[in-house]
């Protein structure tokens, strides 16, 4: 994990983890679950990363709790923004990709208040098209 570190950014390369979650052949999909800040390059942050080829994902908690902003803690929201990042996480593992709905899951996420926004499940559009 030390060598997806970017001490000038004070986050992980989310890439780098994702990659270390691939290295098995298995057939199931994979969802790394971490509680540090990560980012990729050319964007400030990512609430999660997904790799189609090998089935995985990765989602950091961080950001998705009140407190990061300093605000009180509030379970239930954490609980719901990190299902609909893991769920969104896991339809890119499906073919998925990001859906102009806004409530749709697979809508993308350029700030917290798009994850609230958006509900927990696949629009109707986006249902179908899941790759089993």
């Amino acid at each position: 994990m030390s060598q997806a570190y970017n001490p000038e950014r004070k986050q992980y390369f989310s890439s780098k983890l994702l990659a270390s979650l691939g290295q098995s052949q298995r057939e199931e999909r994979v969802v790394g679950i971490a509680d540090v800040d990560l980012y990729v390059p050319r964007l400030n942050f990512v609430f999660g990363e997904a790799d189609i080829v090998s089935g995985t994902a990765i989602v950091s908690l961080c950001r998705l709790r009140q407190e990061y902003y300093g605000l009180a803690s509030d379970e239930a929201l954490f609980l719901e923004r990190a299902t609909k990042e893991i769920v969104h996480e896991l339809g890119h593992t499906f073919g998925l990709g990001h859906c102009p709905n806004n409530k749709c899951v697979m809508h993308f996420s350029n700030s917290l208040a798009d994850t609230d926004l958006k509900e927990a499940s696949f629009c109707s559009s986006c249902r179908p098209k899941i790759i089993l």
